[in-house]
């Protein structure tokens, strides 16, 4: 397995240059580690590279980097399409694409191939099976799940799940990699959702469930969330940065697995039909386009 006393030197590929792919990537980056971003669409990738950028030309103005940094960090990033190329000489490879069991599975079984026995194979899902996923490689010990948050370079959590035959040595280079990002870890034994997906569905589809049958306005269940019980976020503004259609699918996998309580409020699923998807679309449970507006 992947030895901790290589990470100062390793190479990360991260697999997907969505919203989360280019944040892992930029933590990446700024932890001095050099990086493959990779996703077959070059308009993507350039996309992503607009991102990653923006981001470290945000840190300088902060004053968390010198403008030197964000050269070399930059330097150290390459963009690749071919799966293959992007993951040759890798010590860990992060997938960040859609939470699709499906996909998900179909990429490990490539990265099974294209990758040497000492790579570290980690996925970002947010509540899937790692021992699912992993029942796609031949080598299911090398696989753990790494769950970043959105954004990722404010949010400090990073959830190192282990599938049911993830070993001890690849926990512990996940784990180091995820301190060198500068993130705050917590070991999470294998289960739908893990831990903050579950309370993060219920308390979003309660909100949803409230508005629904008029408790309050989304805008003051997000004030009341945010001002009595103190979180950063209100859900609805939360489940606008997510994605309605991520929440809805967390939802009806949760609720597939674990019961009632997580049934998806007909309220979220009558948005997602409608479009209203959240703020990658400019109108979720608020609207974006011009000013943001509970609906």
């Amino acid at each position: 397995m992947a030895a901790g006393s290589r990470s100062d030197s390793m190479k990360i590929t991260v697999v997907g240059s969505g919203t989360m792919g280019s944040g892992i990537a930029h933590a990446s980056l700024v932890a001095g580690f050099e990086t493959i971003l990779n996703d077959l669409s070059t308009e993507c990738l350039e996309g992503a590279l607009r991102t990653v950028t923006g981001l470290l030309d945000a840190g300088v103005e902060r004053g968390k980097l010198r403008p030197e940094e964000r050269t070399r960090a930059l330097a150290r990033l390459k963009l690749e399409q071919e799966l293959t190329a992007a993951v040759e000489g890798a010590g860990l490879v992060i997938e960040a694409v859609p939470e699709d069991i499906t996909l998900k599975r179909k990429i490990f079984g490539r990265l099974d191939q294209s990758t040497s026995a000492s790579t570290v194979l980690a996925t970002n899902t947010s509540s899937l099976s790692i021992t699912e996923i992993a029942a796609a490689t031949s080598d299911p010990s090398r696989v753990i799940g790494m769950h970043f948050f959105n954004p990722v370079p404010k949010m400090k959590l990073v959830e190192i799940v282990r599938g049911l035959e993830t070993a001890e040595q690849t926990f512990k280079t996940a784990e180091e990699i995820a301190h060198k990002m500068g993130k705050e870890t917590v070991d999470v034994r294998e289960s739908p959702g893990f831990v903050t997906s579950r309370i993060n569905a219920l308390i979003g589809n309660e909100a949803f469930h409230m508005l629904e049958v008029g408790v309050a306005s989304a805008g003051d269940i997000d004030k009341a969330v945010k001002l009595g019980l103190n979180h950063p976020m209100g859900p609805f503004e939360m489940v606008d940065m997510v994605g309605l259609d991520t929440r809805l699918g967390v939802l009806s996998y949760l609720h597939q697995r674990l019961g009632e309580k997580y049934r998806p409020s007909p309220l979220l699923v009558r948005y997602v039909q409608e479009g209203r998807l959240g703020r990658k679309v400019g109108r979720g449970i608020y609207d974006y386009r011009e000013s943001k507006t509970a609906k």
